[in-house]
């Protein structure tokens, strides 16, 4: 098994999903646990299925391997959200105790399926240290930025430090804002989504000067989401290769930003299983191997 994904816009290879059916279950798992997980109102779950499978034909026409997590019981409602249990690197993946307390037990679950299927482990973040995927951003093959905030701590950020000191030369630590309060979702990827080696959406209003002063000397064009559509997922694009993304649907104006900066942009509608969880379609994703 090929793997390794030290970058956020290489062409996808590889990736790894789960459906809404193995995720949400059913509609009554979901009236019963969507308020305990924090979702914004009860998704549909016969909606959710409908939009998954669009969405996810978007990835099986983009992507060469694409591969499914099964259901389990250790793992909740935000499973359907891959990114954020690990990060798969040239050495192998490495697993985090999670800042969401529901989600502790989802790594196991994901580690179970991928060295099943070739990926070895190359390490954990382990309590008290507390890192999500989705706090992790390479800028490039050796440097990659780690939001620190509510969901990932320094005492992960030290952790991953020592597990990455071969593999890239800078870790960049993004100090996160407090937003909407210690249980929103809200993780360096909320703010950042690189599209190109040269090109990412962002939502300054929540990143920090330094942050975005550092872009723009690295010669990334920051093209900026409205507060409308930062709040409907607009900042959260998955670049399938360079310049070709997909964007949750109901986001004009970045979209137009796309494809102005001569972006392809797939967009799907995911109102329940997007919106309703605040994972877009990064989230959605975790991408094992990029070329």
């Amino acid at each position: 098994m090929e793997y390794g994904c030290q970058s956020m816009v290489g062409k996808i290879k590889s990736v790894l999903l789960k459906r809404p059916s193995e995720a949400f279950v059913s509609q009554d798992h979901l009236n019963s646990n969507y308020e305990k997980f924090c979702y914004l109102g009860c998704p549909d779950y016969e909606k959710a299925v409908k939009e998954y499978e669009s969405f996810e034909k978007i990835i099986t026409d983009n992507v060469e391997n694409v591969f499914h997590l099964p259901r389990d019981e250790r793992a909740g409602l935000d499973s359907i959200y891959t990114h954020d249990p690990l990060k798969v690197t040239s050495k192998g993946a490495i697993y985090f105790s999670m800042g969401k307390e529901l989600r502790s037990k989802e790594y196991l679950v994901t580690e179970g399926y991928l060295n099943n299927i070739g990926v070895p482990t190359l390490g954990y973040i382990e309590y008290p240290g507390k890192m999500e995927g989705g706090d992790v951003v390479w800028l490039d093959e050796r440097t990659v930025a780690v939001g620190r905030g509510y969901r990932t701590n320094d005492e992960g950020i030290k952790q991953f430090k020592e597990l990455m000191k071969d593999i890239a030369d800078e870790v960049i630590i993004v100090p996160m804002p407090h937003g909407e309060g210690a249980d929103a979702c809200l993780h360096l990827m909320s703010i950042i989504s690189m599209v190109d080696k040269d090109l990412a959406v962002v939502y300054s209003k929540y990143m920090p000067v330094f942050f975005r002063e550092l872009l723009i000397e690295r010669g990334v064009k920051l093209l900026e989401v409205n507060d409308d559509e930062y709040g409907y997922l607009g900042s959260n694009v998955l670049a399938l290769a360079p310049r070709v993304c997909v964007l949750l649907e109901g986001n004009p104006e970045i979209k137009q930003k796309l494809i102005d900066e001569g972006c392809t942009v797939y967009t799907y509608k995911g109102h329940e299983m997007s919106y309703r969880g605040t994972g877009g379609p990064t989230c959605l994703t975790h991408p094992i191997t990029r070329l």
